[in-house]
Formats: C-alpha cells, structure tokens, sequence
C-alpha cells in the first residue's frame, strides 16, 4: 500500500531530522549548564558556520539523491552508480576546502558573525573544531540521503541515532567531565558526525546489489543537473544561517547580548520545528521522484495530499507547544534564578511561534516541485524564504515595532513566502509541461 511506504520512508526520516536537531540543542544544555550563559551565546552566534557547511552538503546531497532515484526507477543503475561515486569525490573536495577557507580566516569569521568581548574566545574554539570536521559533516548527510535512495531508508535511522548517542555522550565527556567548554561541545559533534560516516560507508561496501562506489566518468553535466535539483533545499538551509545572522546582528543592536541568549533558546525550538518540516519533505521527495519517472500520476496526487496532512498536524502541534508548554522549554536551557532573561525568553518564544502555522507548507511545496523536476518554481520559493523576505521582515519589523517586531518577523516572511508558493503552484500547471505536473493547487 502507498500510505505504508509513505511511512516507510518518511517516519525514519524525521526520526532522522529529530535525532539531528536533537544532538544540536544538547550542545546548547551542556554548554549551558557546563560553562555559562556568554558561551551559550557564543554557540548561537557560531551557528552560522555549522549551517553553511550542512548547507554546501545538501547542495549536492539533494540533488544527486533525486538523480539517483530517478535512475533507479528508470532500471539504470549504472548510472546511478556513476552519479554516486562522482558526488562523493565532489562532496570530499568541497568540505576540503571549505575547512581551509575558514581556519585561514578565522579571526576575520568570529568578527563578522558578531563576536563580542564576552564571546570570541569561546567562538573561536567551536568554529576551529567545527571547521575541522566539515568533510564528515557533508559526506555523512549525502550519504544519509543515498541510502534512502538505495531503498534502505531504515540504515539511516541507525546512522543518526549513533550520531546522536555518541555526541550526548561525548558532549558530557568533554564538556562536564573533562571541562573543554564550548570547544569540547564542538569536538563531540564533530565526533559524531564521524561515527555516522562510518557507518553509512559500511553499509555502502557490504551492500553491492544497488548503489555502490566503482570507477566513474566525470561528467560535469551531473554536478550542473545536481547543483540545479539541490539549489532550493540547500537555501533553505542556508536561510538558517542568514536567519541566525540577521537575527544576531538586529539583537545586540536593539536589546544587547542577553538578548542572543533568549533568541539561542529561540533558535533551538525552531531548528527542531523545522527539521521536522524538511524530514516529511525530504522523506516523501524519493517517492515522488519516483513515481514521476514512472509517470504514475496518481500516486503523485495522494503522496502529496498524506505530506500536506502530515505537514499540517505537525505545524499545529508546533505552535500549540510554543504558546502552551513554554516555561518547560526554557527551563532546560536557563535558569529560573535568572528571572528578568526567563521572563523575557517566554515572551520572545511566545511571539516567533506564530511563524511555524506557516513554515511547514512552504518547505512542502518547494521541496514537491524540486522533486518533480521543477527547480525554477522551486528556487524561487526558497529564494524568497531564505533571503528577501527574512531579511527585509526583520528590518521593516524592528523598525516599526522594536524588539517584538523582532520575534514577529518570521510570521511576516513565512506569510508573504506562501503567496509566492501559492503563485508558484499556478505557474507550474500552466506551463508547457502541466499535463505531467500532479494538480497540487487542489490539495492544498
């Protein structure tokens, strides 16, 4: 039954995403309670670097993912083969240099992302780590993909959930124990990363029937047709850097460094709430790209309408917990002693939770046309969320209202993205190819 692969692929997905968030916000706890509030805000003013590393691996992670698919459904797999071993050289070669380009710059890195006299020197042990393992970070989530591609969407929850585990345990070890501070948090994720490469690799060399690493044409074709299918994905990754930057930057002007605390507790909610957005998109895209090779038009219209209803239950529940369950959310990152940052966090959390009514429905819909072959629609959406819109949202909203325009700036950006998402649908049906397009203006 298609709703029993529909769950085959997208539960171990945003399990997936989950444990991924998850292992991010521990960070934060241990570093929270192991070193103190600056080095927290510290984190959260380093995060920029760790997404722009995810974001440069899901660039190639995507779209040679939904290559591969489509040369699995076609019955090519040599092809497959080929678009697999030449994205691991690429991927490999990327994270290579990026590690170079931020540890030659690191001063200048810390500067611009907003360091502070507080928190600079605690930036720069997190990003010098970080930077270190960005290989592991990028091969570990193409690998992640490409196994679900392969039909093993099951390895990746084993995967992850090591990533996951040994991080917490790491992060407690250097952390707690061996008192490395934010350095340590950042040396146990990268760690960890490592761990789930393995294992992913393992799969890959015991597992030969399907997609497997052998000699390759390069072929510049692939990284040009993967970069176009990646681009809209790999910005809305990206948008959490921007966001996270902009944020900052908007903060220590308006309220001051006390005020990037609340928004770290902030940020954590909504990587959760929007990694589990990616996970149902990213979960069901496999399943579309499928079908759509095998022009099975009907299973297009009810995967799109179980995503839209899984998408739906979920946005609602992450709204209900922002506004119902808040003071048990900043608890675990603060404590109640420090009652004028409490206060205020509860405050902040309660406001920026509106956006996530919205968010989910425009992550679904660029990531449905991206895995139909529609990129164009795709990147414009993502464009849209990730950079005008944010960007512009957060100026014109701390102007007008000061620091709560701050936290109702992404419900204004996510509103005016789904217009575009909206126009985005309709400019797809009636294109020249809309006869092979699902009709997904009706569903939603």
């Amino acid at each position: 039954m298609l709703i029993k692969k529909f769950f085959h692929y997208v539960i171990p997905t945003v399990i997936s995403m989950w444990i991924f968030a998850l292992y991010t916000i521990v960070d934060g706890i241990f570093v929270a309670r192991g070193v103190g509030a600056d080095a927290l805000a510290a984190v959260n003013l380093s995060s920029p670097v760790n997404n722009m590393i995810f974001s440069a691996g899901i660039l190639f992670a995507t779209g040679s993912a939904t290559m591969i698919s489509f040369a699995l459904g076609r019955g090519d797999k040599k092809e497959a083969r080929q678009i697999f071993s030449q994205n691991l050289v690429i991927v490999c070669a990327t994270a290579f240099a990026i590690s170079l380009l931020i540890l030659c710059n690191l001063d200048r890195v810390v500067s611009f992302l907003g360091g502070t006299e507080e928190t600079s020197a605690y930036m720069k042990e997190y990003i010098r780590y970080i930077a270190c393992f960005a290989v592991f970070f990028m091969v570990s989530y193409n690998l992640e993909l490409q196994v679900k591609a392969n039909g093993a969407p099951h390895v990746s929850v084993i995967g992850v959930g090591a990533c996951g585990l040994s991080n917490v345990l790491l992060d407690y070890l250097f952390v707690m124990r061996m008192d490395m501070g934010a350095g340590g948090a950042a040396l146990a994720t990268g760690m960890a990363q490592m761990f789930s490469t393995i294992i992913f690799m393992a799969y890959f060399i015991t597992h030969r029937e399907g997609v497997r690493l052998q000699r390759f044409r390069f072929r510049g074709y692939r990284i040009i047709k993967g970069a176009g299918l990646g681009i809209s994905n790999c910005l809305m990754e990206m948008s959490g850097a921007v966001t996270v930057f902009l944020y900052n930057i908007t903060i220590l002007r308006i309220i001051g460094e006390k005020g990037v605390v609340s928004y770290t507790v902030v940020a954590y909610l909504f990587a959760f709430a929007i990694n589990t957005m990616f996970g149902i998109t990213q979960g069901v895209q496999p399943l579309i790209s499928y079908s759509t090779a095998g022009g099975k038009k009907d299973e297009w219209s009810k995967l799109i309408k179980y995503g839209l209803l899984a998408i739906g239950i979920m946005s609602l529940g992450f709204f209900a917990v922002s506004e119902l369950q808040t003071e048990t959310i900043v608890k675990i990152f603060l404590k109640t002693d420090e009652k004028e940052l409490f206060t205020y966090t509860l405050h902040a959390i309660r406001l920026y939770g509106c956006s996530f009514l919205l968010m989910g429905l425009n992550v679904f819909t660029g990531g449905v046309l991206n895995a139909m072959d529609r990129p164009e629609p795709a990147f414009a959406i993502s464009l849209c969320r990730s950079l005008i819109f944010m960007a512009g949202s957060l100026v014109i909203m701390a102007n007008l209202l000061g620091a709560d325009g701050i936290w109702l700036a992404s419900s204004l950006s996510e509103g005016l993205t789904l217009v575009v998402s909206m126009a985005a649908i309709i400019w797809t049906r009636k294109g020249t190819n809309a006869k092979n397009v699902v009709k997904i203006q009706s569903n939603i």
